[in-house]
């Protein structure tokens, strides 16, 4: 594997962050965001734990350990409830602030601790001047991945909400009638969790958008303000799923403008379609936000694997915020944080690959029986169980039809293109730098016992490519790595 580059995912693909609320503290890069445990049957298992990076070389991250228990809160003594998306501020008194919600409680919780990644302590629960929690009643707002952010002046505010298109099942909200209307805001005292003004809503769900320019890309979950200029933005998933969106306005609590969709994990939208089934990649559920680090601004969201929504890893790319406050939306690629194409020499993991599809497309997961509604399809997987080491992640079941896309490689004089696999048939794997272009090699694979390595050379333009694999025969195969050079 090359040296001193980042991919996609970022971080050791061991690793199952999604969810990510990316901050600059310091002179370090920070990621916040929930913990998945690979092949997981509920979302968010593991404890929070946190990565960082220096921000002169996004490459080098760094796990800081586990941040906060999910045993820690009072609600969980026994651990029993997962703890959703979170996110952090540093409040005006220096200290840092990550708030979060157990699974479908609805209950706003705080935790509080000295430095960026040391050790949380619990703090409390969002609550009214009476002591009341927040949305603790009948008829209230459900609360759902909650966005922290304390503007230039010092008003603290919560952003939360969530809108899926019937509401939840009685049981999951613990028998409490909610109302699920969209995304709201609420303005907290300078301790962080005393209610100053009840829940506004502020971005509509799907059904009550007609005519306004949210129709079509209504909320759904996953808040997240940033502040840029003299301009708020508001980073939210919207009822189509994939997709990150944005809008602005000139206040934090109201008269938001939908801006358009920053990215979208399956390519949708910029490959020129809109339904699941022209998805470049296999789409479910997506999260993240903005930061800028020296002067760049990257946006940070995630993927799914193993053919479910449990098992969700962090994704980045640069992003261009125009002159006149637009964010265009970017693709997906293989290189992000690289900030540039990946080296046309070397070894790299499978597991890097931006579009997989099957000979049909890609779709959308759903929460179980990926495996059966997939059966016929690619999908990345690791060896063995949930764990923070050894990396063994690669793309299994690839059979015929199926392809591996990756972007970019800065090509120069490449001579020849090896693949390792593990194959139950015989066949070939075809080279090419389009979905659509003719392939410019062919590299023939027989049935094997083990990972082989397979070889041919290759003559293609120096400059700017993509990478797509596609493979074409009888049997399956699992595709492990490939060396260019």
């Amino acid at each position: 594997m090359m040296g001193k580059q980042v991919y996609n995912p970022y971080l050791p693909s061991y690793e199952y962050i999604p969810d990510g609320e990316p901050y600059v503290f310091g002179n370090r890069l920070y990621v916040y965001g929930s913990h998945d445990r690979f092949n997981g049957k509920l979302f968010c298992m593991n404890d929070y734990v946190c990565w960082s990076a220096p921000v002169d070389n996004l490459s080098d991250w760094r796990n800081e350990g586990i941040i906060y228990r999910k045993k820690q809160d009072p609600m969980n003594k026994l651990g029993l409830r997962q703890m959703y998306a979170p996110d952090i501020v540093k409040s005006s008194d220096g200290r840092y602030y990550l708030y979060y919600a157990l699974n479908f409680t609805s209950v706003m919780a705080v935790a509080v601790c000295d430095t960026p990644a040391g050790n949380f302590e619990f703090y409390g629960y969002v609550s009214h001047t009476n002591g009341k929690l927040l949305s603790g009643n009948n008829g209230d707002p459900f609360l759902f991945d909650p966005s922290v952010f304390v503007d230039t002046d010092g008003c603290v505010y919560l952003y939360s909400g969530f809108a899926p298109k019937h509401g939840l099942p009685a049981f999951v909200t613990s028998f409490k009638k909610r109302i699920f209307e969209g995304g709201y805001v609420t303005r907290l005292a300078a301790d962080m969790k005393t209610v100053l003004d009840a829940p506004k809503l502020i971005i509509p769900k799907v059904g009550e958008a007609a005519g306004t320019s949210f129709e079509g890309h209504e909320f759904f979950e996953a808040s997240s303000m940033r502040k840029i200029g003299e301009t708020y933005y508001f980073i939210y998933s919207s009822i189509n799923g994939h997709e990150l969106c944005y809008a602005t306005s000139k206040s934090p609590v109201g008269g938001f403008v939908y801006g358009g969709t920053i990215i979208s994990n399956g390519d949708l939208y910029i490959n020129g379609y809109s339904e699941d089934k022209g998805a470049h990649n296999y789409i479910g559920n997506n999260h993240g936000s903005i930061v800028n680090v020296k002067g760049k601004w990257y946006v940070f969201h995630h993927r799914q694997t193993n053919r479910h929504h449990y098992s969700r890893q962090g994704l980045a790319e640069p992003i261009d915020i125009k002159d006149d406050g637009s964010i265009p939306q970017v693709e997906m690629t293989s290189c992000g944080l690289n900030n540039g194409p990946l080296s046309g020499n070397g070894e790299y993991e499978a597991r890097i690959a931006c579009h997989l599809m099957s000979k049909k497309g890609a779709g959308r997961y759903g929460t179980y029986f990926g495996n059966l509604t997939f059966k016929e399809h690619p999908y990345f997987t690791q060896t063995g169980k949930d764990r923070e080491d050894n990396p063994t992640q690669y793309i299994a079941n690839m059979r015929d039809g199926s392809i591996a896309g990756y972007k970019y490689f800065l090509i120069k004089d490449l001579k020849g293109i090896t693949i390792q696999v593990c194959a139950t048939g015989n066949g070939e794997m075809l080279v090419s730098t389009s979905l659509a272009s003719e392939p410019i090699a062919s590299i023939p694979i027989e049935q094997t016992k083990g990972y082989t390595y397979f070889h041919t050379d290759v003559n293609m333009e120096n400059g700017k490519q993509a990478l797509y694999f596609t493979y074409k025969g009888s049997g399956k195969l699992d595709f492990k790595s490939f060396i260019l050079k």
